[in-house]
């Protein structure tokens, strides 16, 4: 047992599609999941667990290969890892959720939506982009963010960057608040999780699987899009690039930017967030 701001936290492991996922909930209620990004664990979350578990129960995992999570050879993929998610909810006995998710989580989220649509009753995206689907064509138009190349290339990042793993996350956490920086516990949290070849093989394996999730996210498209009510957050620097890129794919959309407000949104403007998540969450 931990602690969050209001309320009680519990870690635990749970077996789902072949792997164990470290999974922190807490709180009671209708179930709102919360899937962080890159360079994250489900502690992107502290800020906000606290207040959502007051209405809701909140489940945060770690993601696949990532924080205290399975070191899998495989499976970074969207549609592995929505079946990751799906089998969380299956053990903890919830048949739907709302689903939250930013950063290199959100493909993974709107696969789950698009797919079992069921399982998802509300979906909350922010900060991201979905493969190749039209709309972010402004924001890509001096090509992806410099690391995407970086992390793609098999064997490279993981082993320049031995012994300096620190020094680039905190890169990474200074840019996402626009330099305002996380809390110690929580970079210190961030930087353990991050050391270490394996597991920057694991975080940079989500990067080389992006083909295939955009792949998947094409296809499922082609299908059918969105119907449950989606939120699509912007900040700083993806803006309203998700938005538009789910304007022709959801059929109920709420689009909000956070001003002054950079990529890890959770951590750099949580109360801003919180007054966008507790009242589309509640049901």
């Amino acid at each position: 047992m931990s602690d969050v701001p209001d309320r009680p936290l519990t870690l635990r492991r749970i077996a789902t599609n072949g792997i164990h996922v470290n999974v922190a909930t807490a709180g009671t209620g209708s179930p709102v999941v919360l899937l962080h990004g890159f360079p994250h664990t489900w502690q992107l979350w502290r800020e906000v667990i606290g207040p959502l578990a007051t209405r809701h129960r909140v489940i945060a995992p770690d993601l696949r290969g990532l924080g205290a999570s399975s070191r899998a050879a495989d499976g970074y993929d969207a549609g592995t890892l929505a079946a990751d998610v799906a089998g969380i909810l299956d053990v903890l006995g919830e048949p739907s959720a709302a689903v939250v998710a930013i950063d290199a989580a959100v493909p993974a989220a709107v696969l789950l939506a698009l797919r079992q649509p069921d399982r998802v009753h509300r979906l909350v995206v922010m900060e991201s982009l979905l493969g190749t689907l039209p709309g972010a064509e402004d924001f890509l138009a001096a090509g992806p963010p410099w690391w995407f190349g970086f992390h793609a290339v098999p064997g490279l990042a993981e082993t320049v960057l031995i012994g300096h793993e620190a020094q680039y996350i905190d890169w990474f956490l200074h840019a996402g608040t626009l330099g305002r920086g996380v809390p110690a516990e929580v970079r210190k949290a961030f930087i353990d999780a991050y050391t270490g070849s394996d597991a920057l093989r694991c975080a940079f394996s989500y990067y080389r699987a992006l083909p295939t999730s955009a792949r998947q996210i094409r296809d499922a498209v082609a299908h059918g899009g969105l119907a449950m009510p989606t939120l699509a957050i912007g900040a700083h620097p993806v803006g309203n690039a998700l938005e538009r890129q789910l304007r022709p794919v959801a059929a109920d959309l709420t689009g909000h930017l956070i001003p002054d407000c950079g990529h890890i949104i959770p951590l750099d403007r949580p109360k801003e967030l919180l007054d966008l998540l507790l009242p589309f969450t509640a049901v």
